[in-house]
């Protein structure tokens, strides 16, 4: 599998509507597709006037099965980008405070 960067700007009107189409991914991924993806993390954008998107880290077979989850979980795509390397400085942080 390899890794790829997901780009969703301003998805969602809230957080609340982010964590249920968290939860679509979460199943769609690992009840149907788990062979061919794998959601690693995501960081929520603060996109303005109230609205969310994400930077989403995933596994996969290709970048269609990504386009695939994205449309069975009804998640949307603006951008998908392969990644070549890692370069890991430090650890992630501990989650921003709510």
């Amino acid at each position: 599998m390899d890794t790829y960067v997901i780009l969703r700007r301003s998805g969602w009107r809230s957080p609340e509507d982010l964590g249920v189409a968290a939860e679509r991914s979460r199943q769609v991924g690992d009840e149907e597709m788990s062979d061919d993806i794998r959601w690693i993390r995501s960081y929520v954008l603060e996109e303005g006037g109230g609205s969310v998107g994400t930077v989403c880290i995933y596994q996969a077979s290709s970048e269609e099965a990504i386009r695939e989850h994205a449309s069975r979980a009804d998640l949307p795509v603006d951008e998908v980008i392969k990644v070549m390397d890692t370069v890991l400085v430090r650890p992630d942080p501990e989650p921003a405070a709510a």
